[in-house]
């Protein structure tokens, strides 16, 4: 083990460390797993340290994101599998992410290890088989890179105003080095992919003399929560507790306050009594005082006043330039 391995082993076991599950899912981890789609992204509200420092960087609660490849026989080139399948020793028919993460870089994972987890599914609109496999493939070649952690302090130092850093801690974000990079974090790594096929996710556009223009984004700027923002991705959402298509929201199984704990209770919402609150605004406004009405004495003297010139705000007007 190197000295800097030595050094930074127990920060990253630190920032890895992941607080308890919820109580209650948020996400029906079944249906999702029906739903997905290879080249599909899968959201994740992430529960570890660095998924803080990346929420409170990003302000979104979507801390990281995987490509869902499918299962190896949904890949079409026989290379590509047998490079899945030196990455992955788990059974050829699980459901399989690319992704990268802290302390393992770019690897492949079982879709399993989120079924705890609360989920998003985001899918690219009308993008075609072809293209997907395109996708999975520049997504593949980048397996068994490092994580950049450099990468998410640097977009954190967009919150600071430059002139309290000293430069030689400028971003690293728009240094364009020769050369493959090495490092990659979850977002830049699927953003890279889509840029591979010219799929937009939050493309820089231009209106010229020529028309619409697009110019690709930076892929280091990007986060999770941009292609839940992506006008070019379609949500795709199964909370745990749902209604199926031909029902209503009547129809869930709302409860009342009995079996909650007391931090809970401090939670919950009543219905206010709406009906009581109808009866007493119709009683108020059946036998409650009238509008005051002006006397006809004072409403006659207004007008004779008017009528002489004397209305009040005779003495305010101002003579207009150029009346004479």
């Amino acid at each position: 083990m190197s000295a800097f391995d030595f050094m930074t082993n127990p920060l990253i076991a630190w920032l890895n460390r992941e607080r308890p599950t919820r109580p209650y899912p948020l996400s029906d981890f079944e249906r999702i797993s029906f739903e997905l789609k290879p080249c599909d992204i899968l959201l994740v509200e992430g529960r570890s340290r660095v998924s803080e420092v990346i929420r409170w960087v990003t302000q979104s609660s979507w801390t990281h994101a995987a490509l869902y490849i499918g299962r190896i026989h949904d890949i079409e080139d026989p290379e590509l599998r047998e490079i899945v399948q030196f990455h992955y020793t788990g059974d050829t028919g699980d459901r399989l992410v690319i992704e990268s993460l802290l302390g393992h870089g770019t690897i492949i994972n079982n879709l399993t290890i989120y079924k705890d987890e609360h989920l998003r599914i985001c899918r690219p609109s009308r993008l075609g088989i072809k293209d997907g496999q395109q996708v999975i493939r520049y997504a593949v070649s980048r397996l068994g890179m490092d994580y950049d952690i450099r990468q998410i302090f640097d977009l954190a130092r967009f919150l600071f105003p430059w002139r309290i850093l000293p430069r030689r801690w400028a971003s690293s974000l728009f240094q364009h080095g020769s050369g493959r990079s090495t490092k990659t974090v979850c977002s830049t790594m699927i953003a890279e992919a889509f840029a591979f096929i010219d799929f937009p996710i939050l493309p820089l556009v231009k209106q010229s003399t020529e028309g619409v223009q697009l110019f690709r984004r930076n892929p280091k700027l990007y986060t999770p929560s941009h292609f839940d923002y992506s006008p070019y991705f379609e949500i795709i959402k199964y909370p745990f507790v749902d209604f199926r298509y031909d029902q209503d929201h009547h129809l869930l199984p709302w409860e009342e306050r009995n079996d909650l704990s007391e931090q809970e209770d401090g939670m919950y919402f009543s219905s206010p009594d709406v009906e009581e609150a109808i009866e007493e605004a119709l009683k108020t406004s059946r036998t409650g005082p009238a509008k005051e009405e002006i006397p006809t004495s004072e409403v006659e003297k207004a007008e004779d006043g008017n009528s002489q010139g004397g209305g009040t705000c005779s003495e305010d007007r101002k003579p207009v330039a150029g009346s004479d």
